[in-house]
C-alpha cells in the first residue's frame, strides 16, 4: 500500500493533513498456508498498513522470540532542509550596493591621492584639509533622518508603479544601501588625513606645532570613530558601537574645528597667531564645518522623552505601545537615557491618522531585557523616524513581505497600509508569544492576505516552495525580507535562484 501526503494550507495558516490510501485489491492466493481457525489480530493488519504490507520488528521478535540482527546497510541521511546556492549567486548577494558604493569611493578617492601625490592635481594638495571634512560631512549627511527620508520621499513619489520594474527595483537598492556612501566618506575621510599628515610632517620647520599636534589628534579620533563601527563591533557588541561611536564623532566634530581655527591662524606664520576672520570667512573649510555641525547637531533637537505603554504577552517579547500614528516603513530610535545608546526597531502603524504606533521588541539583549524586568512609562525617542526598505514599497504595484518572529515588527505596517501586499509570518505559536494587541491588528487590517505558520504544530516549513509558490500565486513584483542571519540568506539565495526580485535584512547599515 502507498500513502500520499498532501498538506492543505488555509488562508489563516492553519493546516489539515489529506492521506490517499492505495485501495487496490491484491489477487486472491489460490492455496493459503494460514489457519483459519487462528482469530485475525486487526491491530497488526494496521500496522502492516502503515508499512507498506511489511511486518514490524515487534512482529518479528514476537513469533520468533528473538530480536533481528542489525541492519548492516546504514539508514541514509535525512536530506538537509537548505543547501546553499553556488558560489556565483553568493557572491553576487556578498557584493551588495552597499559594498559596491564603499568600494567606488574608496578606489575613486584613492586614485584622486595618487595624483595628488604625484603633482597632477594641485587642488587637492593645497586643500587636503577642505576634502576631509567634505567626506566627513557626506558620511553625516546620508545618515540623517531628514535628509533619508527626503529622498525616500522623492523617489516614492515620482517613480511609484509607472515606471520600469527594474528602475524601482535599483532605487530601492540604492535607499537601502546608502550606509556605503556613509562607510565610504568617512574611511577615504582617513586617508586623506593620513595623506595631509605627511605634508604636514615634511614641511614641519614651516608649520606651527599646535597644527601638528591637532592633526594627529584629529587623525587618531576619526581613525577610532571608523573603528568602532566595523561589522564585527557594530553586530556582536552593539552598545559598544553605539556609545563609542557617537561620542568619538562628537569629537571628531570638536577637534576638528579646533584644527581649522589653528591651521588659519598660523596659516602666515609659524610662530605667531593672527585671527583674520575675512579670511577665515573665505575658507571653504570653514563653511564645510559648519554645515557638518549642523547634520550632527540636527537630530538632537526633535529628540524628547514620552510615554508609553508596555505589554508583555510573553517573556520572550515586549510590545511597546506610543502616541500618534505613522506611515509604514519607518524604524524607530529608542533609549533609556537621552545620550546613551538608542535601538532601532521598526514600527507598526495602521496609518497616519491612527492614535498609536507600536514597537516589538525580542528580549535578548540588557536593553530589551530592562523592558521586562523594569518596565519604563517613558522613553526617548527621536521623533522624526529614519525611512527602511519597506517605505519604498509604495513603488510596486503588488508585493509578499515574509518575516519570522519578531520581524513582525518591521514589516506589518507594510500590510496593514497597502491591500496589495500579502504577508507571510513564520513563528512559534506566534499569536500567543506576541500577544492580542498584534492579533487584532493582523485580523482587523490583514485578514485573508495573510499565512501565519505556527512552527510548533507545522514544524519548520519549506520556506522557499511556500514563498515561491505565493509570490505567482499573489502575482507579486518583490519580495521584501526581515529575518535572522540564516533565514535571510535562505530566502534570499532562493529568490535568486529563481529569479524573483527580493530585498532582505540589512546587517551593513
Amino acid at each position: 500500500m502507498n500513502s500520499n501526503k498532501q498538506l492543505n494550507l488555509a488562508e489563516d495558516g492553519s493546516s489539515s493533513e489529506v492521506i490517499h490510501l492505495d485501495t487496490t485489491v491484491s489477487p486472491t492466493p489460490l492455496k493459503t498456508e494460514s489457519d483459519v481457525s487462528q482469530p485475525v489480530d486487526l491491530s497488526a493488519v494496521a500496522v502492516m498498513l502503515q508499512n507498506d504490507n511489511k511486518p514490524s520488528i515487534q512482529d518479528i521478535e514476537k513469533s520468533t522470540n528473538e530480536k533481528p540482527s542489525a541492519v548492516s546497510a546504514p539508514a541514509p541521511k535525512p536530506k538537509p532542509r537548505f543547501v546553499p546556492a553556488s558560489r556565483w549567486i553568493r557572491f553576487q548577494l556578498w557584493f551588495n550596493t552597499y559594498r559596491k558604493f564603499f568600494t567606488f569611493i574608496i578606489l575613486f578617492e584613492l586614485a584622486g591621492m595618487i595624483t595628488a601625490g604625484l603633482g597632477h592635481f594641485p587642488y587637492a594638495h593645497e586643500n587636503t584639509g577642505g576634502i576631509v571634512i567634505g567626506n566627513i560631512l557626506a558620511g553625516v549627511v546620508v545618515r540623517n533622518e531628514l535628509f533619508g527620508r527626503l529622498l525616500y520621499l522623492i523617489v516614492n513619489t515620482f517613480f511609484a508603479k509607472w515606471t520600469p520594474l527594474w528602475f524601482r527595483l535599483a532605487c530601492t537598492s540604492v535607499l537601502q544601501h546608502l550606509g556605503g556612501i556613509h562607510s565610504g566618506c568617512s574611511v577615504s575621510a582617513v586617508g586623506w588625513l593620513i595623506y595631509n599628515l605627511v605634508n604636514l610632517f615634511r614641511d614641519h620647520k614651516d608649520i606651527a606645532v599646535g597644527v601638528l599636534v591637532m592633526g594627529v589628534i584629529v587623525c587618531v579620533v576619526i581613525v577610532f570613530t571608523c573603528i568602532s563601527a566595523v561589522p564585527w563591533v557594530r553586530n556582536t557588541h552593539h552598545n559598544v558601537f553605539e556609545r563609542n561611536h557617537r561620542f568619538f564623532g562628537w569629537a571628531a566634530v570638536i577637534v576638528t574645528w579646533i584644527y581649522i581655527i589653528l591651521e588659519n591662524g598660523y596659516r602666515n606664520s609659524r610662530s605667531s597667531f593672527a585671527a583674520n576672520s575675512y579670511a577665515f570667512a573665505h575658507h571653504q573649510e570653514l563653511w564645510l564645518s559648519i554645515f557638518m555641525a549642523i547634520a550632527v547637531i540636527l537630530p538632537w533637537t526633535y529628540t524628547r522623552k514620552v510615554p508609553i505603554h508596555v505589554e508583555i504577552p510573553s517573556p520572550k517579547v515586549a510590545v511597546l505601545r506610543f502616541d500618534r500614528g505613522l506611515q509604514q516603513g519607518l524604524l524607530g530610535r529608542i533609549s533609556r537615557t537621552a545620550v546613551l545608546e538608542y535601538h532601532a526597531f521598526g514600527t507598526i502603524s495602521e496609518g497616519k491618522d491612527a492614535k498609536h504606533h507600536y514597537m516589538v521588541c525580542g528580549v535578548q539583549g540588557d536593553f530589551t531585557r530592562s523592558l521586562v524586568n523594569d518596565m519604563p512609562t517613558h522613553i526617548w525617542t527621536r521623533e522624526v523616524k529614519f525611512a527602511g526598505v519597506g517605505n519604498t514599497s509604495t513603488l510596486y504595484r503588488r508585493g509578499i513581505r515574509i518575516c519570522t518572529g519578531t520581524g513582525i515588527g518591521a514589516a506589518l505596517s507594510t500590510c496593514l497600509q497597502s491591500d496589495q501586499w500579502f504577508l507571510i509570518w513564520i513563528g512559534s505559536d506566534v499569536l500567543k508569544t506576541f500577544g492580542p494587541t498584534i492579533a487584532e491588528l493582523i485580523e482587523r487590517g490583514v485578514g485573508d492576505r495573510a499565512i501565519l505558520w505556527d512552527t510548533k504544530k507545522l514544524g519548520r516549513p519549506k520556506t522557499m516552495e511556500l514563498l515561491a509558490e505565493q509570490f505567482y500565486k499573489w502575482n507579486a513584483e518583490v519580495v521584501m525580507i526581515t529575518s535572522n542571519w540564516d533565514g535571510n540568506q535562505e530566502m534570499m539565495q532562493g529568490c535568486m535562484q529563481r529569479g524573483i526580485p527580493a530585498f532582505g535584512t540589512l546587517w551593513d547599515f
